[in-house]
């Protein structure tokens, strides 16, 4: 394998700019006693043997956390600040959470992975979270441990993972990360809105509207003459083309633009110019205002995280306490309903990493394979959260079951779920992604605006993505 040696890991520390990213991200879910409880009593394997008294762990939020805390059975109390976590053999889980904004995470996630032979054994990190985008800049270095040579895994334990879940984080067959969620996505459209530009709100019906580029951009004009958006802003479509390229966006030291990033630019150009979008961005207050109550955007291109951590809260005109279920009448909850929209994409997912030089290895591969990898864990997670998780048997049985959810307007969207996870395909992804990609939609902002034509945004890509990237010496635009 060709790893990355310690200098140019140290090299590549920091070189990514990133925005407010809330990428497969969400806030704390809710505690559930029975949950718990069933993920314990279900749990295969035996408690871990003793190792080192800390097991530290580093992420960029809460979400992982909250997912141990509630379901890794081995947990006994839970700090009142929650940065510590004690389990059942008197391991204390330290953990560390460095935001992501202005790549803050990564900068501090190198810096102690770098350090990791000199530091203590209780300093020194154990488990480490990575996104999809940058998943490869880890995975291709000395500083992750196989999960299966290193940590103890077995192709048993991995059976029921999405295929693509395991080949992102695998490089010449060592797979060194693991996760307990698959993040296909859909199209998330207002019922109500859906009702009044197509005459239904059925998922099949309006699937067969928005089955195509074609279809879904003569649904936009006609939600434009009944005074609606389509889409928010401009970054709404984007993972839907980027997911889609024909080939990874660098070869050698060479970005290729793939023409369907061009398709993206072209779309979002008409989409503001006829006035079919919000001139919003992800994450901002616009953003979030259209998806809630007072909002007149017919849908958004979300995958599983975003629907139950995004889109519910944002629906609500009064929020809820943790742990709290909401109701149908508060804001526009259970007026969403998703469909497939016009291609299969993926947005997201959170990795689980060993670090090299861990002195829990033992207590590393019992969280792993409990949390990622035990059927009854994973759907127990799905049927609490509606989170989608990554396990096919699980997911199958709940997409065939009588499973509803009350904020889809009574869907088990969980079937939609597990037909386009099948589609899912990473061989294009790169350690570039998260960079060019961010790099390429703040230059065409400009554009779709009007500040900039689009010779000039291309011009300022390219210098962006240099400036992050000096070995990347050349940009190729499709013909």
């Amino acid at each position: 394998m060709k790893k990355i040696s310690r200098r140019n890991f140290l090299l590549a520390s920091g070189v990514v700019t990133i925005g407010a990213a809330l990428t497969a991200c969400g806030g704390s879910s809710s505690t559930s006693t029975a949950a718990s409880s069933t993920a314990s009593s279900a749990a295969a394997s035996e408690a871990p043997a003793a190792g080192g008294k800390t097991l530290n762990i580093w992420c960029w939020n809460d979400e992982f956390q909250s997912r141990f805390n509630d379901y890794y059975p081995e947990v006994a109390e839970i700090a009142a600040d929650k940065s510590t976590t004690t389990l059942k053999d008197g391991t204390i889980v330290k953990w560390t959470i460095n935001p992501n904004d202005n790549n803050n995470y990564q900068n501090k996630l190198d810096e102690g992975l770098l350090n990791q032979e000199s530091a203590a054994d209780d300093d020194k990190i154990d488990i480490f979270l990575v996104e999809a985008d940058y998943a490869l800049k880890y995975v291709d270095s000395d500083y992750t441990l196989d999960v299966k040579a290193d940590i103890g895994l077995t192709d048993a334990d991995l059976a029921q993972q999405y295929q693509y879940t395991k080949d992102i984080v695998s490089v010449d067959g060592s797979q060194r990360g693991t996760t307990w969620q698959a993040t296909p996505g859909l199209f998330a459209y207002r019922r109500s809105i859906a009702k009044d530009v197509l005459g239904t709100d059925d998922p099949t019906e309006v699937q067969s509207y928005l089955s195509d580029w074609d279809k879904f951009n003569d649904v936009a004009a006609q939600a434009y003459a009944k005074g609606y958006k389509m889409l928010s802003g401009f970054d709404d479509s984007f993972r839907t083309f980027s997911n889609n390229i024909a080939a990874p966006w660098v070869d050698g030291t060479t970005i290729n633009v793939d023409e369907n990033m061009m398709k993206w630019v072209d779309q979002t150009k008409e989409y503001t110019d006829k006035g079919y979008n919000n001139k919003s961005s992800l994450w901002d207050s616009q953003w979030a205002a259209d998806q809630g109550p007072t909002g007149k955007v017919f849908g958004f291109f979300y995958s599983t995280w975003g629907i139950n951590f995004t889109l519910l809260g944002n629906s609500l005109a009064t929020p809820v306490a943790d742990g709290e279920k909401p109701q149908v009448g508060n804001g526009i909850y259970g007026d969403y309903a998703v469909c497939e929209g016009p291609q299969p994409y993926y947005w997201g997912g959170t990795w689980i990493c060993g670090a090299a030089g861990s002195d829990n290895i033992d207590l590393i591969r019992d969280v792993m394979q409990k949390l990622t990898c035990d059927e009854a864990i994973m759907k127990q997670i799905t049927l609490d959260t509606e989170d989608y998780t990554n396990n096919e048997k699980a997911m199958e049985e709940i997409a065939s079951s009588d499973y509803k959810s009350d904020f889809l307007g009574g869907q088990n969207h969980i079937a939609l779920f597990a037909e386009a996870a099948k589609k899912i395909d990473m061989s294009n992804a790169g350690p570039y992604d998260q960079g060019i990609t961010e790099s390429f939609q703040a230059a065409f902002k400009d554009y779709f605006t009007g500040n900039v034509d689009e010779d000039t945004a291309k011009e300022n890509f390219k210098t962006s993505v240099q400036e992050k990237y000096p070995e990347l010496t050349d940009v190729v635009w499709p013909a």
